[in-house]
């Protein structure tokens, strides 16, 4: 997955970002921003544009993205299993399936108009996604107390901390969306999601993500996966650097069934895993053995500094060692000279007016608190000092010639870093 362009963005409007593109697929960034801002940050609408797009529909905003939400799989397809419900049987279940069709027709299609005619009388509830976590433990516990606690372990999250944490574990992630009124999913929780050989397989394989689609968190994820009926499953993964759907289970699945299906899926995609794993550890080895390099130079860096440092000391003390005796306060001949350190220390010396100002240098330089390079000025007039020889005083002069007095104050240029 691309890196987002954090620039100019908050914390929270990154995080919805990351979560647009999760949800929808879209692998260029800067196409997710420019539709989220057009939404106002609104990620729910957001989502629902981008749907409304894949099923024919003209953005208000956007043309058609170049990429749909459901990334296929190497065959062009997303692998579907349907389980339709049992047809009647016999004369009697037949009459009572006749008799109740029309029933059931005129049920669903007034309960439709009036959902549909609802909405625009007042917004559904479930748009506004306030407490994602809330919704899922509030599931969670309904579960526990309808269908007992033996049950695969739920992830206590938001379905987009679920992504990432696939994601980073390089796991499948199995979601459930449990429709509360469809006449199936009481059995399929009870009878199958609950069996034991299912607990197992899901908790050793992958992990697990569920939510009631009557909660804003299982409608927002309703919205992107776009089951068709209940119960629905689908199986996400990390493929080719992005969190794939690759498998769609819909309808009463019998345990045995369900595992096989779950099975097939993550035995079809497995080398997906196998190989973005493997690109990892050579990344990570890749960052080791850069670092170690970083970390040899460093010592070698250290080393150097360290060989510089002592040949500076050893120069120092062999310059100290080399300074003519300091002349006698009474000495008519003497110079008395004030330095003023770059570090508004002061030191104090006496020379020689018949000394070379390399000397002065070399007192400056056997002191501890000198920089590795300076320059030494007199203020009146203000000049620097020929202290060391150069192409226009291959001879520096004495303080004399420099044209120093009895008592002069001289400061000391750092040029360490020039």
């Amino acid at each position: 997955m691309a890196a987002p362009e954090e620039r100019d963005l908050t914390q929270e409007q990154t995080e919805k970002l990351l979560q647009f593109q999760d949800l929808t697929g879209i692998e260029s960034m800067d196409q997710c921003r420019h539709t989220l801002e057009q939404h106002n940050w609104n990620i729910e609408a957001a989502v629902q544009d981008r749907l409304n797009e894949q099923e024919g529909v003209p953005s208000v905003f956007n043309p058609p993205p170049s990429r749909p939400l459901q990334v296929n799989t190497a065959d062009n397809r997303i692998y579907s299993y349907v389980v339709s419900r049992p047809q009647p049987r016999g004369l009697l279940g037949w009459g009572y399936y006749l008799i109740m069709l029309p029933f059931r027709f005129t049920y669903y299609t007034i309960l439709d108009i009036f959902r549909f005619a609802l909405r625009f009388i007042r917004p559904d509830p479930r748009s506004r996604v306030t407490d994602p976590v809330g919704d899922i433990v509030s599931f969670m516990h309904s579960f526990e107390e309808k269908y007992g606690r033996a049950h695969p372990v739920f992830y206590q999250g938001t379905y987009s901390q679920a992504l990432n944490d696939a994601k980073r574990e390089l796991r499948f992630l199995l979601v459930y969306l449990h429709g509360d009124d469809h006449q199936d999913s009481d059995e399929f929780c009870r009878n199958t999601l609950c069996a034991p050989e299912v607990i197992s397989l899901i908790n050793t394989r992958m992990l697990f993500w569920a939510c009631s689609t009557n909660r804003p968190e299982g409608y927002r994820v309703s919205q992107a996966l776009r089951e068709n009926t209940y119960p629905f499953l689908a199986m996400i993964m990390l493929k080719d650097r992005r969190m794939t759907v690759v498998g769609r289970l819909e309808g009463l699945i019998q345990p045995d069934d369900l595992i096989n299906q779950l099975t097939f899926i993550m035995d079809a995609n497995q080398t997906y895993l196998v190989s973005e794993r493997l690109e990892r550890e050579e990344r990570n080895q890749t960052q080791v053995l850069r670092q170690q390099q970083d970390e040899a130079y460093l010592a070698s860096l250290r080393a150097d500094q360290e060989k510089e440092r002592k040949k500076r000391e050893e120069e120092k003390e062999r310059k100290l060692e080399c300074l003519p005796p300091e002349p006698s306060p009474d000495d008519p001949e003497s110079v008395k000279i004030i330095f003023k350190l770059p570090n508004d220390s002061r030191v104090e010396r006496r020379f020689h007016f018949s000394q070379s100002l390399t000397v002065i240098h070399d007192f400056l330089f056997s002191l501890k608190e000198s920089p590795e390079k300076f320059q030494i000025e007199a203020n009146f007039p203000r000049r620097v000092l020929p202290c060391i020889p150069s192409e226009e005083w291959p001879n520096p002069p004495t303080l004399q010639e420099a044209g120093l007095s009895h008592t002069e104050v001289l400061f000391v240029q750092d040029l360490t870093d020039e």
